[in-house]
């Protein structure tokens, strides 16, 4: 059976919920495995188990992103006119691409092309994600006469799919008529400081804070930063800073889930895949404030039940400004953590859905 995954590249969130179902999935049946991504072949690789075939490129762009938390409308509104201006045309040569590449089953995370092109095709397929791009477009652009034919053909699209499985925490989807909720999808590593501390040079003694923007670029002064004491931050490579107290953590062959199971704090922006392990690996949370974007509050609310977390302001971020913050988060008692029941959900699900498995 030839199964192609199309996995958005807006982040790294789409990633870390598709991987370990489709580790779970190839664990369970033989199958010949397409991935289509933007996302570097390095990167899926670290996540997903299985041999794969990587196709690179994108069936959708979510939204124009200014950085990691603020969206260029403008500019999204215009790739969404451009995209959907010949719409039927796109979902047939999409499909006539799926029978090209001999498809027996699609997983999308979370474009809805796909869907509609498997539809027209006769393809079984199944949407799976923690957000969908048919109520974040409603969301920003419902009220404008133009995009009311769009969101129309978005949502067709994620209803023409066997079943969309609505990953927990997430939009609640009501729309979706082929809605199948799930729990939560993270992946789990064991506290290895030592190991960390001798990979990365760090003090296991120190306290070790990670700041993870989930894949899209944000910039952040922490040069400027005042130096705390005993605390260390961990920082993506390309940042090239040059302290003391501050050191890259994917300079080294380090997992990031096995960093971050083995760190103090992470501070990052809102999303799933952050969000998730941080609860699932029982790791304190510092996320940026985002009210504008849809998931934020389901997110949250969810992680407020199961996890450490505190908000925080885009100036305490960009002075380095919540300490505090962060001690109040050490001195409080961890709560039970989320069951992650979502993977083999997921799996049994299509299973079900693609009838060659």
């Amino acid at each position: 059976m030839h199964l192609l995954v199309d996995i958005s590249a807006h982040g790294y969130g789409h990633l870390a919920q598709t991987a370990p179902v489709l580790n779970a999935l190839c664990a369970r049946a033989p199958l010949r495995l397409s991935v289509r991504s933007a996302l570097p072949r390095a990167v899926l690789a670290k996540r997903i188990d299985a041999a794969f075939a990587h196709i690179v490129e994108a069936r959708d762009f979510g939204f124009a992103m200014h950085n990691a938390v603020d969206i260029d409308l403008d500019a999204s509104a215009q790739r969404y006119r451009d995209f959907h201006r010949d719409w039927p045309q796109r979902v047939a040569a999409e499909a006539e691409w799926l029978q090209a590449q001999r498809v027996d089953a699609l997983l999308a995370n979370a474009g809805y092309l796909p869907l509609a092109a498997a539809a027209k095709f006769g393809c079984p397929a199944v949407g799976m994600c923690s957000l969908n791009w048919a109520d974040l477009f409603a969301h920003y652009y419902a009220a404008q006469a133009w995009a009311q034919p769009i969101h129309r053909q978005i949502l067709a699209a994620y209803n023409s799919a066997q079943a969309f499985l609505r990953i927990t925490p997430g939009l609640p989807m009501d729309d979706f008529a082929a809605r199948q909720i799930v729990g939560p999808i993270a992946r789990l590593a064991p506290r290895q400081r030592a190991a960390i501390a001798a990979t990365l040079d760090l003090d296991p003694q120190h306290r070790w804070v990670v700041i993870a923007m989930g894949g899209i670029d944000f910039p952040i002064p922490i040069a400027d930063w005042p130096q705390t004491p005993g605390l260390t931050w961990l920082v993506p490579h390309d940042w090239n800073i040059e302290r003391a107290d501050i050191r890259p953590f994917d300079r080294q062959p380090i997992d990031f889930t096995q960093l971050l199971a083995g760190v103090d704090a992470v501070v990052t922006k809102p999303g799933y895949g952050t969000f998730a392990e941080a609860a699932c690996n029982g790791i304190p949370l510092l996320y940026l404030e985002r009210p504008d974007w849809p998931e934020t509050a389901h997110l949250v609310a969810w992680l407020e039940r199961h996890g450490r977390c505190a908000e925080l302001t885009r100036a305490q971020l960009t002075n380095g400004d919540f300490i505090p913050q962060l001690e109040a988060l050490w001195r409080q008692t961890a709560p039970p953590r989320p069951i992650v029941s979502g993977i083999d959900e997921a799996a049994a699900w299509l299973i079900r859905s693609f009838p060659e498995l």
